[in-house]
């Protein structure tokens, strides 16, 4: 079964990744925003980590949703999966700080949580965090994502392990 392409929670639409999303996107990869997942990146980069993104949906049939509130795209969310042979990553993050401490995030990843494991009947997800990235910490607890002893894998070196099932409740 394939995932909805338009996903929407009371404040949020959730949608694929769309061209006129770029710009907001490479704003958010120039920025210190990116500590935790290995930037800041040049444009080139951004382009490339972009055209990746929407092009996961393509290969996969599922992807990472853009976030967009009153029209404008405030970032990401949802699985990405570059190993077939293990467990979809899930993924979330605000491109601007002005919107976080709103909640915005937590119930855009709560929506796609519920869409892919319940609708989908997805059994489970895992979650990489950096040590220090407390906010998405915070996030993967209110998901319902349980920290792991898994080892980090080799390209998120450090990174703790977060498993989400399916049934656990939020």
């Amino acid at each position: 079964m394939t995932a909805a392409t338009t996903l929407t929670t009371d404040r949020l639409t959730l949608r694929q990744p769309q061209a006129s999303d770029l710009r907001a996107y490479t704003s958010y990869c120039a920025s210190p925003r990116t500590k935790f997942v290995g930037g800041p990146f040049a444009a080139p980069k951004a382009f490339d980590k972009f055209a990746a993104m929407t092009g996961h949906w393509t290969l996969r049939g599922f992807g990472r949703y853009i976030m967009e509130r009153d029209g404008t795209p405030i970032g990401h969310v949802g699985p990405m999966q570059l190993d077939d042979t293990q467990p979809p990553e899930f993924t979330w993050t605000l491109w601007d700080g002005t919107y976080e401490g709103r909640g915005l995030a937590t119930e855009a990843a709560c929506r796609v949580r519920d869409h892919l494991l319940g609708d989908l009947g997805w059994p489970e997800m895992i979650v990489h965090i950096l040590p220090g990235n407390t906010g998405s910490v915070a996030i993967a607890k209110r998901i319902g994502a349980v920290l792991t002893k898994d080892p980090a894998p080799e390209w998120y070196d450090g990174a703790h392990v977060y498993r989400l099932t399916a049934g656990v409740p939020a």
